[in-house]
């Protein structure tokens, strides 16, 4: 890495900080010697404001970084566990890729799986107001996305309201967002009369952690959702699975 990136990357995560607090490559390089668990393992240009981290043998670039040119970052849409005050339009943000030699293997649950451990180690910078997910524009509290990523990363279910997201549809179900960028398909869950959104929100949650280890749907099926019952899924012709209860 020489302190440009290559075109066509995508950013996957961002650290959202007030201005006066956005982290220089020092301050990374600090947090490494300190935890241990990841290292700098390119700092070619400090005012390119870009560093290479390795973590479990996988690269990560990690770009913005002062004094380099502030990013902000729009259209983060889906807020959880935020202080209801907080303006993350206004917020600075230090993103996250694949380093060039991992192109196209973003989406592999492995990659993510350590990135995600990775950003859990940089949540300890101080400073920090939010993480964000790109893919599904989700942004969060640093303490909230530690604790759904972490549990994955401990066995527990997939993090479905932090590297997917969640909404109520114009017809009062549950869609997806994100979740195409694992398995190329979004889902729409029907609402069910008289049953509440609660109930609902959690068949959401756990069809997606099915999704996820599944793959793409491409004929009708039945799933069985450990703790949230059957559901018949069928894809559509735009890569949306039209999801019921059984």
């Amino acid at each position: 890495m020489t302190g440009e990136r290559t075109k066509g990357q995508s950013r996957l995560a961002a650290l959202l900080f007030d201005p006066e607090a956005r982290p220089d490559a020092g301050q990374i390089a600090d947090l490494s010697a300190l935890h241990g668990r990841f290292s700098v393992s390119n700092w070619s240009d400090e005012h390119a404001g870009i560093v290479e981290l390795l973590h479990e043998g996988l690269t990560f670039d990690m770009g913005h970084l002062c004094p380099a040119q502030a990013l902000h970052i729009d259209g983060l849409a889906h807020r959880v566990e935020l202080p209801q005050g907080l303006d993350v339009d206004a917020l600075c943000a230090v993103d996250l890729l694949p380093a060039p030699h991992l192109a196209g293997a973003g989406r592999l649950l492995p990659v993510l799986r350590v990135l995600a451990d990775l950003l859990i180690d940089l949540t300890a910078l101080p400073g920090l107001r939010a993480v964000a997910w790109c893919p599904a524009r989700t942004v969060m509290s640093p303490a909230w996305f530690t604790e759904a990523c972490g549990a994955w990363l401990a066995g527990g279910p997939f993090p479905a309201l932090a590297l997917t997201a969640l909404f109520r549809g114009r017809d009062g179900g549950i869609a997806s967002e994100g979740l195409a960028f694992l398995t190329g398909q979004e889902f729409a869950l029907r609402p069910r009369p008289g049953v509440s959104p609660d109930q609902d929100a959690r068949v959401a949650v756990r069809l997606t952690d099915w999704l996820v280890a599944h793959g793409r749907v491409d004929a009708p099926c039945d799933a069985l959702l450990p703790g949230g019952g059957a559901v018949r899924i069928e894809p559509d012709d735009n890569d949306t699975l039209l999801v019921r209860c059984r």
